[in-house]
């Protein structure tokens, strides 16, 4: 892609050529988180056909252990190499790698590996989801810090809530491509085949037609000036290469690590509901009703993320005050719906389940978005924009290894308490989370965050002093 003679962002024809670009940056990114969920959420629906060819539930069940797991360490990889390196390149990569991983997939299976060597079998299946998992990481990180770098602070909640709407719609689509293949007849490997083609197809519209920064098609926003400045104020050079910092350094960052760890007990309630919502309903419904029903949840959470990033708008960018009052009233919900979802009317328990939804989808939706975006614009970065996936990942990383570890205490607390055991353990999950966010929350009531922190180092740097004191507070 050429560059143009760089425009002021004062000038029209700058701001008119800047809001177009933003559209499409949008779309592109938004379809590529859509596609990274269409290629999940299709080889999930087909793993009854995968029994059926010799897959036995065990190599399903390490295949789903093997990906949540490099999906996780990922997380941290991914960030750091999309603030390295140009972003379109590692989406492509990661969009395309997916592609070859779901073609190995149907390569084993027709080969029938598993049925001539099933220590062998089993190994190939659970490397392809394995390798998978590091792939299908690059969607969150990455894709959040190009987002970033497009739209300024002020006002991105509700473009980021909007955004955060890619997975839903890529889970629907999965759904609707299944339901046409098995329906019309068409072998059911074509439910992989589809995803990894468009997947390897949208990777090249990546790497040929999405610009990572304003910069990359001649465009300097007032961000880019203000970024600048405080370069050279710092002792670099305007418009120069920037160093990225590491994850020490990124860790340091005011409110990063308590929002890593925050977010890793909202996303523990949301996999609790997700994977557990149609059992426990399963106890007073049929399995079909049970999981139409919960699926209430699933809708909820959609407008979630919309809510949370235009209401934090409206309230000037004060995020953690307006999460903390959905985790306020997400609590209680849960109380009722531990005491009573045995009794309740079938009206009222779909009501209660998709105001649920909303209130857990747009905590979860917004800090992976919106929030990452604002924590790597502190002014302890120094003007550093080369921070935002590094930041997403150890929030991504950090809340999913904390759900993976917090879901493994479902079951014990079943057979010790019943499920009321864990729906108060799901509450007592979003006390501590809200806590978490405690400091947050009172800088933003009172209003006092500084805007002089000391700029955190590059990563050519040995010296770090971190960030002043009253930031750290």
């Amino acid at each position: 892609m050429s560059l143009t003679t760089p425009l002021t962002g004062t000038d029209a024809a700058a701001a008119a050529k800047l809001e177009s670009w933003k559209r499409t940056v949008f779309f592109i990114t938004f379809v590529n988180y859509a596609m990274s969920h269409f290629s999940r959420k299709c080889y999930t629906n087909v793993k009854t056909d995968l029994v059926k060819a010799g897959v036995d539930k065990m190599i399903l069940s390490q295949m789903d252990t093997a990906f949540m797991l490099t999906y996780a360490l990922g997380s941290f990889i991914s960030g750091r190499l999309g603030d390295m390196f140009p972003q379109n390149v590692v989406i492509g990569v990661g969009l395309i790698g997916s592609t070859l991983c779901l073609g190995m997939i149907q390569v084993f299976e027709a080969s029938g590996v598993v049925h001539h060597n099933y220590g062998f079998g089993f190994f190939l299946f659970v490397m392809a989801q394995f390798v998978h998992g590091f792939f299908q990481s690059t969607g969150g990180p990455v894709n959040t810090s190009v987002m970033g770098a497009w739209w300024p602070k002020k006002g991105r909640g509700l473009v980021f809530g909007l955004w955060t709407c890619h997975q839903y719609i890529g889970d629907i689509i999965a759904a609707l491509a299944t339901a046409f293949i098995i329906t019309h007849g068409w072998p059911w490997q074509w439910a992989l085949l589809v995803p990894g083609v468009a997947n390897g197809l949208w990777g090249l519209v990546n790497l040929f037609f999405l610009p990572n920064r304003p910069a990359d098609v001649g465009i300097e926003t007032e961000e880019d000036k203000k970024a600048n400045a405080q370069l050279v104020s710092s002792g670099g050079v305007a418009g120069g290469k920037q160093e990225t910092i590491g994850f020490m350094q990124a860790l340091m960052i005011p409110n990063v690590l308590g929002y890593a760890i925050a977010f890793g007990f909202f996303k523990l309630v949301n996999y609790a509901c997700f994977f557990w919502l149609p059992f426990f309903l399963s106890q007073n419904f049929d399995p079909q009703s049970a999981n139409v029903i919960s699926s209430l949840y699933s809708v909820g959470m959609m407008p979630g993320g919309v809510i949370v990033g235009f209401v934090s708008d409206l309230y000037d960018g004060r995020r953690a005050c307006v999460i903390a009052t959905f985790m306020c009233l997400l609590a209680p919900l849960l109380w009722v719906f531990a005491m009573f979802s045995n009794t309740m009317p079938p009206t009222a328990l779909l009501i209660l389940l998709g105001v649920m939804g909303i209130l857990v989808g747009g905590p979860n939706n917004i800090i992976t978005s919106a929030v990452a975006a604002d924590l790597a614009d502190h002014p302890s970065i120094g003007g550093n924009t080369r921070v935002l996936g590094t930041v997403t990942g150890i929030i991504n990383g950090s809340g999913s290894i904390t759900a993976a570890l917090g879901l493994m205490a479902i079951g014990p607390l079943q057979n010790a308490g019943g499920w009321t055991a864990v729906w108060y353990f799901l509450i007592v999950c979003v006390v501590v989370g809200t806590a978490l966010l405690g400091p947050k929350i009172y800088k933003e009531i009172t209003a006092h965050e500084s805007s002089t922190a000391k700029p955190a180092p590059t990563a050519g740097k040995s010296t770090y002093t971190g960030v002043s004191t009253k930031e750290a507070a």
